[in-house]
């Protein structure tokens, strides 16, 4: 998934608490779902750029100085693409406010 084109904020921003229970009814359940998301998606990004990374490593094995400066130059533009990259909690948040987020809920005994 490109997170680049979801328009989440770069900062933290104060929101309306009423706007996060709508779909769970419980605010608690609703901050744990979304740290969930957020690690799912960090855990997205960072498998990506180890994968970015390790090409670049396994083409890094004998080279050049003009291949280095090249592949340093690609390296920086990568970097350059997962700093933009606004956090995961802020991309989970968007999500959640632009209704794309859904939660299963797991049923217990408890609750029955």
């Amino acid at each position: 998934m490109d997170y680049k084109k979801i328009k989440a904020t770069h900062e933290a921003v104060t929101r309306d608490l009423s706007n996060f229970d709508k779909e769970t009814g419980n605010l608690y359940e609703t901050v744990v779902n979304l740290s969930k998301r957020a690690n799912q998606i960090s855990a997205s990004l960072r498998q990506e750029l180890v994968n970015k990374i390790a090409d670049f490593a396994a083409q890094n094995s004998g080279g050049d100085g003009i291949d280095e400066i090249y592949e340093n130059r690609e390296q920086i533009e990568i970097a350059r693409y997962y700093e933009q990259i606004s956090k995961p909690s802020l991309i989970a948040t968007q999500e959640l406010l632009d209704g794309t987020l859904k939660f299963k809920r797991a049923n217990s005994e408890e609750e029955e």
